[in-house]
């Protein structure tokens, strides 16, 4: 029975040809001694069950290894055919994204086109020839109401079933810097702001949202990564063409850096700052703290000979 379980134990724990080779030298060895050795003569049918039984003891353990083999083959294809559908369902997902933004263009190029035109010939004939001004003028409107209504038509292909209804309000900007900073004193961190423009700059909508959404992440950042004893300072600052927007905090750097964690704040801000053309710089302050300093133009550049399409 020793020689049968360990039989069994190496043929299911290994392969089938050292199976083989052990098996058949252990029943041959355990067979032949009996029949040579045994009290019993060599043709006697215990010395044939010796035989039988250590074959059983291999036989045993390759089926269960095969059976283990087969289970984790159909795992293996399970786990790769699932990896297989979500790769699928990805490559479709960025396939209609880059659809509908192909749509998007096509609809908001074709139409602003047509608006810039009709809008530049009203503005030529608006003294001498009202009547022509008006007319381009309605085709202004006419060509801004089919745009609004294709972009709804294509956004709302993104929409689902249980989406809740799109904001009435308008998108938070600098003008509500103070109620901003207000909620993160109300969470207990002490925070110093500062404005030279006394909020008189008025900037483009995505300008606006640019600099409240990075003064939010900074903040967000400072709450989580600098330590509860920690204070910031916002500056909000007018300078020629640019408006500066620096967050600065002295945290003890005792929790986890906001650039070593595994979030994605910086990149958003450095993706928000780019699309509006601006430049956007991050890193740790000497002495302790972390410093965000963000350089925003008050108008939208456009690069010289550049299609706005």
């Amino acid at each position: 029975m020793s020689a049968v379980i360990a039989l069994y134990t190496v043929a299911s724990t290994t392969d089938r040809p050292t199976t083989w080779r052990v098996g058949l030298l252990t029943m041959t060895v355990l067979t032949g001694a009996a029949m040579v050795a045994g009290p019993l003569p060599w043709y006697a049918q215990e010395n044939l069950a010796i035989f039988a039984w250590t074959g059983i003891g291999a036989t045993a353990g390759d089926a269960v290894r095969s059976r283990r083999a087969f289970v984790q083959a159909i795992r293996e294809r399970a786990e790769r055919a699932e990896r297989t559908r979500e790769e699928e369902a990805r490559r479709r997902v960025a396939e209609e994204r880059l659809r509908i933004a192909r749509d998007l263009h096509d609809v908001v190029a074709h139409h602003i086109a047509l608006v810039n035109v009709q809008a530049g010939v009203a503005a030529h004939v608006m003294d001498k020839r009202p009547d022509q001004a008006k007319e381009a003028l309605a085709h202004v409107r006419e060509a801004s109401r089919s745009a609004l209504n294709e972009l709804r038509a294509t956004v709302g292909l993104l929409r689902q079933s249980g989406d809740p209804e799109a904001p009435t309000e308008p998108a938070p900007g600098l003008d509500r810097l103070d109620e901003l900073t207000g909620t993160f004193r109300n969470a207990g961190l002490h925070i110093e702001v500062a404005r030279a423009d006394q909020g008189t700059t008025t900037l483009p909508a995505a300008v606006d949202l640019a600099a409240y959404r990075i003064i939010q992440e900074a903040l967000t950042n400072v709450q989580k990564h600098a330590g509860p004893q920690a204070k910031a300072e916002v500056s909000v600052v007018r300078v020629g063409p640019n408006i500066e927007i620096t967050v600065l905090d002295d945290g003890t750097g005792e929790d986890e850096a906001p650039d070593d964690g595994g979030g994605h704040g910086l990149l958003g801000m450095r993706e928000r700052v780019t699309a509006v053309r601006g430049t956007l710089t991050t890193g740790p302050r000497y002495g302790g703290g972390f410093r965000v300093h963000a350089i925003l133009p008050v108008k939208n550049r456009t690069p010289t000979g550049e299609d706005p399409a």
